[in-house]
């Protein structure tokens, strides 16, 4: 097991701002102002209930933020082995009530609320999206080892599809439970940080081609059939009262050409949308196939990036 190294906060002016890592009601006060008017386009006195989720939300990823780059300053200064957990599933709950529990602030956050007029915490802890990606213990158990390593203060990062549907929603039809889709993103999800430059193409299928080379030996190029992007967007891990913040690694996939019209116009719609990847957890049996692909792409999508991350952030190669 890798050596326990505590972390420190880091100390140039702009972490110790109050309004962005504050810990008292005021501090959370003012975050919250700053990110309704800047952030979310809103003044205080026109706030609803789903702003101030919102604003209270990017208040505390603020103080994760800081809390996770110090944790990337001390894995630099003193290297050592890091942990890729790669899982088809991730449940990682409910994250402003999840995360004020970690940081310890969840009376703060009470009273910041109550000074913009909602006095009922556990009202704006309904209005989160659940990220589900999964449907049962493997995804919390997932969601359970990468929170008990922050907490244990060793380094590591989860990774995953980011599917655009989660489990699934219910309603009670005539009497009968039916199953509706989870668009878990449609309200916005301030939990997540999209980064595109460090997106990755993955070649699937196709076929090869060997070259004879000057010196007798041979060189064998690989053409792939399909090309698809893994965009990633990164989830804030904070341990339980430590300043460990790791991240959860969800890749977004998406086809290099978004629509096929050729397939189109020969009349294979099927084919048309075939590249249209991560979209469902739960999907029909004749999906089964695009879901194991959506579980290689993750893994392809981490192995390159787990090692060009170590690299540039611990080799600074």
């Amino acid at each position: 097991m890798p050596a326990k190294t505590s972390v420190d906060l880091p100390t140039p002016a702009v972490y110790a701002d109050p309004q962005r890592n504050g810990l008292e009601a005021g501090d959370l006060f003012d975050g919250m102002t700053e990110h309704l008017f800047y952030t979310l386009g809103r003044r205080p006195r026109e706030a609803s209930l789903h702003d101030l989720y919102l604003a209270l939300s990017h208040a505390v990823r603020d103080r994760l933020m800081t809390r996770h780059l110090a944790s990337k300053d001390a894995l630099r200064a003193h290297p050592r082995k890091a942990v890729a957990y790669l899982s088809a599933e991730f449940l990682i709950g409910p994250q402003l009530g999840n995360n004020l529990l970690m940081l310890g602030l969840r009376e703060s956050a009470a009273e910041a609320l109550r000074r913009f007029g909602a006095a009922d915490l556990d009202a704006v802890f309904d209005l989160e999206e659940e990220l589900g990606l999964g449907n049962g213990g493997l995804g919390r158990l997932a969601a359970c080892f990468l929170e008990s390593m922050a907490t244990l203060e060793l380094p590591a990062t989860g990774y995953d599809i980011r599917y655009e549907f989660g489990i699934f929603d219910q309603i009670i039809l005539d009497g009968w439970q039916v199953e509706i889709t989870d668009k878990w993103l449609k309200g916005g999800w301030p939990w997540e940080m999209m980064q595109p430059e460090k997106a990755c193409r993955v070649g699937f299928g196709g076929h090869t081609h060997m070259e004879a080379l000057c010196d007798g030996g041979l060189r064998v190029h690989w053409h792939p059939a399909e090309i698809v992007v893994g965009i990633p967007h990164d989830v804030l891990v904070l341990g339980y009262k430590v300043n460990t913040c790791d991240r959860l690694r969800l890749w977004r996939a998406e086809a290099s050409k978004s629509f096929d019209f050729h397939a189109f116009n020969a009349g294979d719609f099927h084919g048309a949308v075939e590249q249209k990847v991560a979209s469902l957890w739960r999907e029909p049996v004749h999906w089964q196939q695009c879901s194991l692909m959506n579980t290689a792409r993750a893994g392809f999508f981490s192995l390159d990036r787990a090692i060009r991350a170590y690299a540039d952030e611990i080799w600074q190669l």
